[in-house]
């Protein structure tokens, strides 16, 4: 007989080591008060909203959303009653190690960070303290309701790949590696594929690249490389409208890559003509609504974008997000457009972001089969969303509230893969004071350093 426990942490081990993943046990999320599965067909409205409902997690899958559904014989039963349940959310787009420089180069635009702070920072981390940055980074993404990620990193030695795409592995979230190498040592991104990423069960690869008529020809090779790997490219394009002097958008669509295998970051700056070829070829985009701002970059035309079914994910961008707040992620992409408008029926409303922050995100990177929604049969990544908090309470629009209301400390659990990865608002198996000791020894390091 299955026994009814609330968010607490069980004894022993409950993530896997880097590189493995055992079966998860079953668990079952009782009586929550209101699951938004992100699947029209399983619930009502266009989140497939159900209320007063059981979410059952076996072998790492989403096996049935319903009613007093039964629990097998050693299932977990977690008491979610007055809870809310959804997918976990899908951050498109981040630079992890960048929790190394977190608030520096506060007045600089795109141009000054990347030379102030990006470049004066990235080449000088040691391997062995990247992996302390880019842990720090990421657990401060999965215990805000991050499941998935896909972190875009620039050149840097194998020996530092392999710390990065470790501390990716511990921390137990899935994640896409975006990598980006110079043109003699492109074959290192297939070698960090087969070596470090096939063998991780929650680990895929991207081709990374900056779109520019000056480097067309390393575009092309990457391009190449990803077609040969059978993975997304992934580009930075127009986040700067002094970018178009790049020609990004002209030089992916005569290298062959715009199109569904392409997923492009920022995009802000596009023209009609640009909107209406992104559209028409299926190419992808993230939007960092937070780190646009910060950078004084501009403001994205998701509008456009939207009523052309282009397909959209969020995106945190790393440093100059400055937090992991997805739920803030969430209403500042929905406040940019109201206030460029001057209309609060603008797209992206409430709902349609939420679906941007789960669903949308999933199929911008291609992996919507998979993730996303909490349809059965797909990969069992939750998020148990408390409402009893100052923050939150009393009850009004749930779903409303979770955009405008929602902060981090309101995720109680997260799984991955039917895995717990937090439970009772705390991370499994993991001593923050630690992580953030680790990472503080090494920003000393990197200081003295300088």
């Amino acid at each position: 007989m299955a026994a009814t426990m609330p968010f607490v942490l069980v004894a022993g081990r409950t993530q896997p080591r880097a590189g493995t993943l055992t079966a998860a046990r079953a668990s079952v999320l009782r009586n929550a008060a209101l699951v938004l599965t992100m699947d029209p067909a399983l619930g009502e409205g266009p989140l497939g909203a159900v209320e007063h409902a059981d979410v059952l997690m076996r072998d790492g899958l989403i096996a049935a959303i319903g009613t007093r559904l039964p629990a097998p014989p050693g299932t977990r039963v977690i008491d979610a009653a007055g809870k809310l349940v959804m997918p976990g959310f899908v951050d498109v787009h981040t630079h992890l190690w960048q929790s190394s420089m977190r608030g520096g180069c506060a007045d600089r635009d795109l141009f000054g960070w990347l030379a102030d702070c990006n470049r004066r920072t990235f080449s000088r981390i040691t391997p062995a303290d990247m992996y302390r940055f880019v842990r720090l980074g990421a657990l401060d993404s999965l215990q805000s309701g991050v499941t998935t990620l896909v972190d875009w990193v620039d050149a840097i030695p194998y020996d530092t790949t392999v710390q990065y795409v470790r501390a990716l592995a511990d921390t137990g979230v899935r994640f896409t590696y975006a990598m980006f190498q110079a043109e003699r040592d492109a074959p290192l991104i297939a070698r960090t594929k087969r070596e470090l990423l096939d063998p991780l069960p929650l680990a895929s690869a991207q081709v990374a690249t900056h779109a520019a008529r000056a480097i067309q020809g390393l575009n092309r090779v990457h391009w190449e490389v990803a077609q040969e790997l059978g993975v997304m490219l992934n580009s930075h394009v127009l986040e700067r409208a002094e970018q178009r002097a790049d020609d990004p958008i002209g030089v992916l669509a005569d290298i062959g890559a715009l199109g569904p295998r392409l997923l492009m970051n920022h995009a802000i700056h596009l023209t009609d003509d640009e909107v209406a070829s992104v559209a028409a070829h299926d190419a992808r985009v993230s939007h960092c609504p937070l780190s646009n701002m910060r950078l004084a970059s501009g403001i994205m035309r998701l509008p456009d974008l939207g009523r052309r079914g282009v397909k959209v994910g969020l995106g945190q961008d790393g440093g100059t997000n400055d937090t992991s707040d997805f739920f803030a992620l969430m209403k500042t992409a929905v406040g940019l457009q109201r206030v460029r408008s001057l209309e609060t029926s603008v797209y992206p409303r409430v709902h349609d972001v939420l679906r941007i922050a789960t669903l949308g995100g999933a199929e911008a990177i291609g992996m919507a089969d998979t993730v996303g929604s909490l349809t059965p049969g797909k990969c069992a990544d939750v998020i148990v969303i408390d409402p009893a908090a100052l923050n939150f309470a009393p009850r009004f629009d749930w779903i409303n509230q979770i955009v405008l209301n929602g902060r981090p400390e309101n995720v109680r659990a997260v799984f991955v893969h039917g895995r717990p990865l937090k439970l009772d608002g705390r991370l499994v198996d993991v001593d923050p004071a630690r992580v953030v000791h680790e990472a503080e020894g090494a920003a000393s390091r990197l200081r003295a350093a300088s």
